[in-house]
């Protein structure tokens, strides 16, 4: 993230972007996770989280937090409480559900002036924003990135450093069909973490185990499936609901080999 900032200053390069990485080290698998894509491992069929999303929503608390801390971040534009819903001036006085940085439930509060700023988490889901301006709360640069029309920068609120899961591969025997999948949002966006492993389950069947090009033909079928087929309302799933509009980026990595194959 550091050189990233220098080399915004000295090549003119701006944007961000979010980081999954896998390394393997004496018989483990380190998986670090800054952002919003997501890493599975698919063991005997069974699906094991690596990794979980970075967003405004996961990360509320830090959030709100930080900006209870310092709340001259806000730029006496934003307030760090969250509401049900946007305040309007007409309800000043009246009470109303809310919550801040040290409440996982909701509480009753009067609503004061402070209170009609806009929130520094709105929205629900993928449409969850930090200050109106980004999705993802984890990932590297974005040094310049500030609120539309205003001098409030969104950096302070991004944190580079990932969440690392480790898988040990010595404590369990691994076939060819056992494998972890690396995917951005791109992929999760429009499949859950089933419906990949029944994706998976099927290309590798179609597959003599020894085949070292079944990997990669999973992979390029979970792309295909998640981007969809170019109709007349734009790129659609067999559902008929719209395919991912984003980069789709999968590596599907095996975790046994022909010889562990039971």
């Amino acid at each position: 993230d550091e050189q990233i900032e220098q080399e915004r200053a000295t090549q003119h390069i701006s944007g961000g972007c979010c980081a999954l990485a896998a390394v393997y080290l004496m018989g483990k698998f380190y998986v670090a996770n800054a952002g919003d894509s997501r890493a599975i491992i698919i063991r005997n069929g069974e699906i094991i989280p690596m990794s979980r999303e970075f967003t405004p929503e996961t990360e509320r608390q830090r959030l709100q937090f930080l900006a209870f801390l310092r709340p001259e971040l806000l730029g006496k534009e934003f307030t760090h409480l969250e509401f049900p819903r946007r305040i309007q001036p007409k309800e000043l006085g009246k009470k109303m559900l809310y919550r801040d940085q040290s409440m996982n439930g909701w509480a009753y509060k009067k609503i004061e002036e402070d209170d009609l700023k806009f929130p520094l988490i709105y929205g629900e889901g993928k449409k969850a924003r930090v200050m109106a301006t980004i999705g993802v709360t984890r990932g590297l640069g974005d040094h310049d990135l500030k609120v539309f029309s205003s001098n409030i920068h969104i950096k302070p609120f991004l944190s580079c450093f990932p969440e690392v899961r480790v898988y040990d591969l010595t404590q369990y025997e691994h076939c060819p069909d056992d494998v972890l999948v690396l995917g951005t949002d791109g992929l999760w966006d429009v499949t859950n973490d089933k419906e990949v492993a029944s994706v998976v389950m099927e290309v590798l069947t179609s597959y003599e185990p020894n085949d070292p090009c079944r990997y990669t033909m999973v992979a390029q079928e979970l792309v295909v499936r998640s981007r969809g087929v170019l109709k007349e309302r734009g790129w659609r799933l067999p559902n008929d609901k719209l395919g991912s509009g984003d980069d789709i980026s999968v590596f599907v990595i095996p975790l046994g080999g022909p010889g562990n194959y039971t």
